[in-house]
C-alpha cells in the first residue's frame, strides 16, 4: 500500500496539471457513478489527506484511495497508457491532460460541502498544513497495551504512515513492532522522527530512510535474511495484525531492537 508521501506527490502532480482547468470529458468506470458527466466543470484543486486524494471539482469532491494496487497517471492526449485500460476506474480529461486512476480501492463523489466527512475519522496528517504532533502522541498513547507496530499503522491515530515507515521507525527507535505502546520510551520522539522522515521524502521519487539513495535505502524493510546494516545480525520477518488491521509483514533486527 502506498505511503503518505507517495499520495502527497500524486496530489501535487495532479494539481499542477488540473488546477483551474475545465474538464472536457469524464468517465467513471464504477457502477455507482457510471452516468456522472463532469464536462464543463472546473477542477479547483487536488489535495491529499493522509493516504486519501480529494479532487475538488465544481460543487463536488471526488474522493479516491489507492489501497494496495491503485495509482493515478497523467498523460498527454494520444499517449499510450502504461497500464491496461480495463484497470482504469476514473478518467478525467482537459484540453492538455488525461488523468487516469487505475485500480482505485475507493471511488466516490460527495457534495463539496460534505467532503470533510469522508476523511473526518483520520488522525493528524503528517504531511498536512495542520499537523499536530501533540495530538498524534495522545492518540497513540490511548491504548498502552497495543503493539506499537499496529498503532503506527492506524490512520485514526495519525495519518500517512504505511508498512515501510512502520518497520523503519521501529528499527530506528530500537523497539520491536510487538512492543506495547506504553513501554515505548519517549513516544514524542518517535512521532517527531516519523514526521521528519516523511517530510524529507515527500518530494523524492525514491524513498530512503538510511540517508542514502545508493545501496540500501531501508534499514530492515524487505531485507529478511540479510545482515543488519548496523550490527550484521540477520534481519527477521514476521506478520502483525489485529481485528482493526489486516496482517502485514514486519521486519526487525533481533539485536538492535528489543
Amino acid at each position: 500500500m502506498p505511503e503518505g508521501d507517495t499520495v502527497y506527490r500524486a496530489a501535487k502532480n495532479l494539481d499542477m496539471a488540473l488546477h483551474g482547468q475545465t474538464l472536457t470529458r469524464s468517465d467513471f468506470r464504477v457502477p455507482a457513478f457510471a452516468t456522472v458527466d463532469l464536462r464543463g466543470e472546473v477542477v479547483e484543486d487536488v489535495i491529499s489527506r493522509g493516504k486519501h486524494l480529494l479532487h475538488h471539482i465544481g460543487d463536488l469532491t471526488l474522493h479516491t484511495h489507492l489501497k494496495m494496487e491503485g495509482s493515478w497517471h497523467l498523460y498527454r492526449h494520444g499517449t499510450a497508457w502504461r497500464r491496461p485500460a480495463y484497470q482504469a476506474r476514473v478518467v478525467l480529461e482537459t484540453d492538455e491532460w488525461v488523468a487516469v486512476g487505475f485500480d482505485l480501492g475507493v471511488v466516490e463523489l460527495v457534495p463539496r460541502d460534505d467532503d470533510d466527512t469522508v476523511v473526518a475519522y483520520l488522525g493528524p496528517d503528517l504531511l498536512g498544513p495542520d499537523w499536530d504532533a501533540r495530538l498524534a502522541v495522545e492518540n497513540l498513547a490511548q491504548d498502552p497495551a497495543r503493539p506499537v507496530g499496529l498503532a503506527l499503522l492506524d490512520q485514526r491515530l495519525l495519518a500517512g504512515l504505511g508498512n515501510v515507515y512502520r518497520n523503519e521507525l521501529c528499527f530506528l527507535r530500537g523497539v520491536l513492532p510487538t512492543r506495547p505502546v506504553g513501554e515505548v520510551d519517549d513516544l514524542p520522539r518517535m512521532v517527531d522522527l516519523a514526521h521528519r522522515l516523511i517530510v524529507a521524502n515527500k518530494d523524492r521519487v525514491e524513498r530512503t530512510t538510511t540517508g542514502t539513495l545508493r545501496g540500501a535505502t531501508d534499514w530492515v524493510y524487505g531485507r529478511a535474511g540479510k545482515p543488519c546494516l548496523r550490527c550484521g545480525t540477520k534481519i527477521r520477518r514476521g506478520t502483525l495484525g489485529d481485528s482493526d488491521l489486516e496482517l502485514r509483514d514486519t521486519y526487525w533486527c533481533p539485536r538492535c531492537q528489543t
